[in-house]
């Protein structure tokens, strides 16, 4: 199968891709990332599909997978923070300390990951990380949804492997 045909019989899954992933994020624009995820992984590896097995089986597992490994990121990150009320008097010393240790470099490494940004990747990713929807920042730069979600996948990719140092210690895993 050539990569076209490949591309083709992609496109004509992605309808069945988005109700699937419905399924797990119960949230439209986090069923379109993931959507989007999955396609981008599925055409990154294409070479890896064996032509005459099931494709939507094929795809529905990356889908799987991509959302249970995004889930536990959430969950490994959020056992990092303290989600208590009443904060202890050392959980408060801890992180006190370590905010004014680490945070002018996280945060100079940041602003340098997001500097690496070209404007047309940079623009719709902090619009979006403002808390923007992406029909707004559509409407805002008068561009289609469809660019602005391709943007904003870009952008966190880049962020990425930038940022790759920060996601090994953080969370003690590597971000594929």
């Amino acid at each position: 199968m050539t990569k076209n045909e490949f591309n083709l019989q992609l496109h004509r899954h992605s309808v069945s891709l988005q109700s699937f992933a419905l399924n797990f994020t119960k949230d439209i624009e986090d069923a379109n990332d993931l959507v989007q995820d999955t396609m981008l992984k599925a055409v990154t590896y294409y070479s890896k599909f064996k032509e005459g097995t099931n494709l939507k089986g094929w795809l529905f597992t990356i889908m799987k997978n991509t959302f249970i490994n995004n889930y536990r990121r959430l969950v490994k990150t959020n056992a990092l923070i303290t989600q208590s009320e009443d904060i202890s008097s050392a959980n408060l010393h801890y992180s006190a300390t370590k905010n004014t240790i680490d945070s002018k470099f996280i945060i100079g490494d940041i602003n340098k990951a997001l500097d690496t940004l070209a404007p047309e990747y940079y623009v719709p990713f902090v619009k979006y990380f403002e808390g923007y929807k992406y029909h707004e920042i559509a409407d805002m730069l008068n561009i289609p949804i469809g660019t602005v979600k391709t943007r904003i996948h870009v952008a966190r990719q880049i962020l990425k492997k930038y940022l790759k140092t920060y996601s090994k210690e953080i969370l003690g895993t590597e971000v594929v």
